[in-house]
């Protein structure tokens, strides 16, 4: 019983260090930051409640789903070969199992928030399931993974009001060109590799160097985004700072990176950009829980 307890202890703990389970920090701050924007108050614990395991449901197995459909990729790529997939320590049916709880756990979060987040649970789950297969047919494949963590906020706004508006669009698009931006550095290391396999990738069509200045065209474009939605809420002087320090992470990123020097893109890939969420998360609720007005 002992030895049976602990296997399944051990498989999970493989199957989270393979779904990277601790980057959730990238997108569950910004689906805080739509739920605290949407009365500009402190939302039901409920909701938060609802809104957490929906956003687990839904990186999970959006996770779960790219593990399973790159596994043949990731068996060939030096830096991926060691996942639990292509080493055999995970099976493809226990993964897919993961999938299955983790959608019902993000249908059954759908329902208890509101219709009509009910009714896009099909938009969600085609959005979260795309992206992994846009590196065989397209180099914007960054984008399509940028919007899928665009959801987080646009979905938050949704499941609480239970319909669109137009701040929540504007911090989507800013999260997609964000999270594009760091995804185009990430993507750098698999140059040689991609162009060899015929992976799509913007490094592997543009070039590293023309990459990085795409990637910075993102990160400038993303705080614009964000400033819109500030605008658009009449926020005040707490977000204007959070978005100020995030503006100076995003630098601070681009500073870390050459093409001719990659060595520090795991540093700019994981730890700058989990602070620049937490950080745009606390300004935004300092900015609800004492409104200045400032836009």
């Amino acid at each position: 019983m002992q030895s049976g307890v602990s296997m399944v202890f051990k498989k999970v703990r493989i199957f989270l260090e393979m779904i990277k389970f601790e980057h959730t920090i990238f997108a569950l701050p910004f689906a805080y930051v739509g739920a605290f924007l949407t009365e500009k108050g402190m939302p039901e614990w409920r909701g938060l409640l609802w809104i957490t395991l929906a956003m687990v449901g839904a990186r999970t197995a959006a996770m779960s789903l790219n593990r399973i459909i790159d596994r043949h990729i990731d068996a060939r790529n030096p830096r991926t070969a060691g996942r639990a997939l292509p080493k055999g320590l995970l099976s493809v049916a226990e993964v897919w199992i993961y999938v299955f709880l983790s959608f019902t756990l993000l249908l059954y979060a759908a329902h208890q928030l509101s219709p009509l987040a009910f009714r896009l649970f099909p938009v969600a789950v085609l959005v979260l399931s795309t992206y992994s297969f846009m590196k065989r047919f397209s180099w914007t494949c960054h984008l399509f993974l940028g919007a899928a963590l665009g959801l987080a906020p646009l979905g938050s706004w949704i499941a609480l009001t239970n319909k669109f508006d137009l701040a929540p669009v504007l911090i989507a698009f800013g999260v997609m060109f964000w999270v594009a931006g760091f995804d185009i550095i990430y993507a750098c290391d698999d140059y040689d590799f991609d162009r060899r396999e015929g992976v799509y990738s913007i490094p592997a069509r543009f070039g590293i160097k023309n990459a990085l200045l795409i990637s910075t065209a993102f990160h400038v474009v993303a705080p614009l985004l964000f400033l819109a939605s500030g605008l658009v809420l009449h926020l005040g002087i707490f977000y204007l700072v959070g978005l100020g320090i995030a503006i100076i992470i995003l630098f601070r990123q681009h500073t870390l990176v050459r093409p001719d020097d990659l060595s520090r893109a795991g540093v700019a890939f994981f730890n700058m950009n989990g602070v620049l969420s937490i950080v745009i998360f606390i300004f935004t609720i300092l900015d609800v829980l004492y409104p200045s007005h400032l836009f």
